[in-house]
């Protein structure tokens, strides 16, 4: 991995998209479009061609109204960042961002999405994925920034001013990865709400930066290893009763 791929994984990208493109008016269109029909699919690279889709780094709020989309297909797309509101897509079964190398990272409003059965996410573009274990950026002196002065929290939903929240990473089961999360937490409360990651990945929510320490792809191989001898135990004690 050369070292100007290094760096853009360890920092935070904000303002990425140009809102006065032609290519995001028509995104905005489309996203409008989709809603008014009713659509059950989301295919943005079908509606703005090959050249106006990757012009697009991120997603409009605007898709919050997309209450029947089931399969969002976002292959080979430029796309950076995906707004909170996806967690409003009720009907959402199916995320397909495989192959947009450069989403590093969700929102951890996704889970709100409880239909969401599968995902194809290139996986080895993730922050902390454990073959690579990408470094996370650290939120503390990089934070990410919202084009509106409010968000909501991603646990409790109150809305507070960006400057209250509290942004920390988790790594969670979503559809049938375990990818990235971003939280905006209010308070401790909502923090002690958030599940604990998987065990291959760190367990507890984190500001990320140099000084995080991840699990190694050879504690990962141990877990299994450990988990796969209890199994075999455990079938031959049965066996021999």
């Amino acid at each position: 991995m050369d070292s100007d791929y290094e760096e853009k994984l360890v920092n935070i990208e904000n303002n990425v998209q140009d809102e006065t493109s032609l290519a995001w008016k028509k995104l905005c269109e489309y996203v409008e479009k989709i809603a008014e029909e009713g659509s059950e699919e989301f295919a943005p690279r079908k509606y703005l061609g090959y050249e106006l889709y990757h012009q697009i780094y991120t997603l409009p709020k605007t898709i919050a109204k997309l209450k029947k989309v089931k399969h969002i297909l976002l292959y080979g797309s430029k796309i950076k960042r995906i707004p909170p509101e996806i967690g409003e897509m009720e009907a959402l079964e199916d995320f397909d961002p495989y192959t947009s190398y450069d989403l590093h990272w969700f929102p951890y409003e996704i889970r709100n999405c409880k239909n969401l059965k599968d995902s194809t996410v290139s996986t080895r573009a993730l922050y902390g994925n454990y073959y690579h274990r990408r470094p996370f950026p650290d939120l503390t002196t990089n934070p990410v920034h919202y084009d509106q002065k409010e968000i909501k929290c991603s646990i409790c939903k109150k809305e507070i001013i960006q400057e209250e929240t509290n942004q920390l990473w988790t790594s969670l089961w979503v559809g049938t990865d375990v990818v990235p999360l971003l939280v905006n937490s209010c308070s401790e409360e909502c923090e002690k709400k958030i599940p604990k990651s998987p065990k291959a990945y760190v367990r507890f929510p984190h500001k990320g930066g140099s000084d995080l320490i991840q699990p190694t792809l050879e504690d990962w191989e141990k877990i299994i290893h450990k988990r796969q001898n209890a199994l075999n135990e455990a079938k031959k004690k049965n066996k021999d009763r």
